[in-house]
């Protein structure tokens, strides 16, 4: 019985220093909040990918589960997302989603306004981190080895072929990197070259700063409000590939512009960024 007791004494007096230090220090904080967050979509995934495997097997639709799975992130941390825009999603025929990335809070803000029958297109490292990467491929995430630029462009060029047949959306981040800056990344042209060549609209989608509520550097994470703004589509009906790098760049310049209106803590810049 006694051995019993120390074991409940030790864990006692460890959990209070965990209280503590959360409490105290900063930076320990925002190390157990990444810590719950990283850990919940590893636990989700390990819960779901078996029944998924068992029920439905790999399909698009199943990123509705995700989407279930990881929603209450968002109430723990108290992450609001304001949301301008919607009605420019209501487009029935295939197009391509272009959307800044800053940080992982990224996926909360994505599941916020995926439309039906959308998928991502991702680094082929993420399927081999285990029931995560499983998870993803049943979602039916598109994989793209970034490293061979061929093979990568051979995806492209086949994901360009069924987006029509079977009417998929797909969303990309054409930054190709999380950048918390002010200023986004020069575009890669992937996503522009798709587009182009399965002749389907592009709609950018811009997430406001992420500042207010979540910063790597300053080790910050607490509850904030952002405003995720869908613009109108950009037509790619008639233009060749020859118009990808144009594309690219004036798409950037827009997105750019509306990230500066649309980020309180911006509001003072007084010229864009080049």
């Amino acid at each position: 019985m006694e051995q019993y007791q120390w074991i409940l004494l030790l864990l006692t007096i460890f959990m209070t220093g965990i209280f503590f230090f959360y409490h105290q220090s900063p930076t320990f904080s925002f190390y157990c909040k990444m810590f719950l967050f990283n850990g919940w979509i590893i636990l989700m995934a390990t819960i779901l990918s078996p029944c998924i495997t068992l029920f439905y097997g790999r399909r698009v639709e199943n990123m509705k589960f995700m989407h279930l799975s990881i929603l209450p992130l968002k109430n723990i941390y108290g992450i609001k997302f304001m949301v301008q825009g919607s009605e420019n999603l209501n487009i029935k025929k295939p197009y391509v989603i272009v959307s800044n990335h800053q940080s992982c809070l990224d996926l909360l803000g994505m599941l916020e306004v995926m439309p039906e029958r959308c998928v991502t297109i991702a680094k082929k490292e993420l399927l081999y981190m285990g029931p995560v990467g499983w998870a993803c491929w049943l979602c039916g995430l598109i994989f793209i080895d970034r490293k061979n630029k061929k093979s990568a462009m051979d995806v492209m060029n086949r994901v360009a072929q069924i987006m029509r047949q079977e009417n998929l959306r797909v969303w990309m981040y054409p930054e190709g990197t999380r950048n918390p800056e002010d200023t986004l990344l020069p575009f890669k042209r992937g996503a522009f070259h798709l587009a182009l060549k399965a002749q389907v609209p592009i709609v950018p989608i811009v997430t406001s700063s992420l500042k207010c509520c979540y910063s790597y550097k300053e080790k910050k994470l607490k509850p904030g409000n952002c405003t995720i703004r869908i613009l109108p589509k950009i037509e790619t009906q008639g233009l060749g590939l020859e118009e990808v790098t144009a594309l690219a760049e004036s798409t950037r310049k827009l997105m750019q512009e509306t990230f500066y209106e649309i980020s309180e803590d911006l509001h003072g810049e007084k010229e864009m960024k080049p």
